[in-house]
């Protein structure tokens, strides 16, 4: 099924979509993108969907085409201090300040937001695989977040973040067990099963 052009035909409208929510470590990133009302690409879809490669392809079509576009985020110790929720809704609203149009409309990629300014939104569950501007803003998201952890990786590589991303996967967390959190872990989550837990107590 085709994505959806645009939500109100007659408002200027932004998509934002977030990534790195559910990660262990590094910041979350938040896109805002304007996409023109005729714009269209057929592979343009959630970035969950779409492989590495795909993804790293439509970044610079999106950017080029856009009418407006920003990516911002929020980092780890913030999302310690204020939870991930509010980092999210943060990081956002960070990207819609520094977009050079101001929107009309703002399309939520979830079932949640808290309001930016005046600026009227609706939150679309799925959005990102319903509507191509935040389908675009979720491509946006994830490949500058993945750039980031790449970065990241390079200073950290035992964490293997060029692979995970700082998702918790089963390599992922047993390298917190073997070498401890790094620097960059949010501290507020649940790094380890508790089962991990106590055999790091045992082994003490």
């Amino acid at each position: 099924m085709p994505l959806k052009k645009c939500y109100h035909p007659k408002l200027i409208e932004a998509g934002c979509d977030e990534a790195g929510r559910g990660c262990l470590a590094g910041p979350v990133f938040a896109a805002a993108v304007m996409l023109p009302k005729n714009f269209s690409h057929p592979d343009l879809n959630d970035s969950k969907k779409l492989s590495e490669k795909q993804r790293y392809a439509l970044r610079p079509i999106i950017e080029q085409e856009a009418l407006a576009f920003s990516v911002a985020l929020v980092d780890h110790k913030e999302i310690d201090e204020i939870n991930i929720l509010n980092a999210s809704f943060k990081a956002m609203h960070i990207a819609i300040s520094k977009l050079s149009i101001e929107p009309q409309l703002l399309l939520i990629d979830g079932n949640r937001f808290k309001a930016y300014q005046n600026i009227p939104h609706e939150c679309i569950v799925q959005g990102d695989g319903k509507y191509q501007s935040i389908a675009a803003a979720s491509i946006l998201a994830k490949t500058y977040r993945d750039d980031y952890m790449n970065q990241l990786h390079e200073a950290f590589p035992h964490y293997y973040w060029n692979k995970n991303k700082g998702y918790g996967t089963l390599l992922h967390r047993n390298a917190i067990k073997q070498y401890g959190p790094s620097s960059f872990h949010r501290m507020s989550f649940t790094l380890l099963p508790e089962q991990m837990k106590l055999e790091l107590e045992f082994e003490k």
